[in-house]
């Protein structure tokens, strides 16, 4: 799973999914990860004052990588993190969908990966440009999934007991403030 640009002051840029419901995606997410034992890896733009990666996607030993441009996969170190995985799948979230999640998934699915882009964990600049952006993906084979699609395409028994965790997990995700516009 690969983070990108999911920083304090970018996140809030978002001019398609709510903030809140980003924040609270790789919250669960993160936790996910740590259920499931998934390798994570945020990339992030240089930013004055350090990557200031939100909380909620601050997960203990996930390697943090700057890069110099809008594609986390032309970052050498970045991509040797995620090609050194045994699997080649790549899950995929961050701000801007129109700017690193497309290039990122687009150098992924041109390397062989199969990308799976998880859209409510994920903040573009404008509805009409992200989803130019994410039938782009789609047309050069990736697949654009909400978060608990995709943890259900992980857990298929609820009753195990990591299956109770994850279901637990959803419920919090689904959970949402009443003002949250997302809902």
């Amino acid at each position: 799973m690969h983070l990108a640009d999911l920083q304090e002051g970018i996140v809030e840029l978002s001019g398609t999914t709510p903030p809140a419901t980003i924040r609270r995606s790789v919250s669960f997410l993160a936790e996910l990860a740590q259920l499931l034992d998934i390798p994570v890896t945020l990339s992030v733009a240089p930013r004055p004052g350090g990557p200031a990666v939100i909380e909620e996607a601050s997960i203990a030993g996930a390697p943090v990588f700057v890069r110099n441009g809008p594609c986390a996969w032309d970052d050498v170190p970045t991509r040797q993190a995620i090609t050194t995985q045994p699997r080649k799948s790549l899950v995929l979230c961050g701000v801007t969908s129109e700017i690193v999640v497309l290039h990122t998934a687009l150098g992924a699915l041109g390397a062989g990966f199969e990308v799976t882009v998880l859209l409510d964990a994920c903040g573009g600049l404008s509805p009409r440009t992200e989803q130019a952006a994410f039938r782009q993906i789609e047309a050069a084979g990736g697949r654009i999934i909400g978060v608990a699609s995709f943890a259900s395409d992980l857990v298929r028994d609820f009753t195990t007991p990591t299956g109770r965790q994850v279901i637990a997990a959803l419920h919090g995700l689904i959970q949402q403030p009443a003002a949250d516009p997302a809902r």
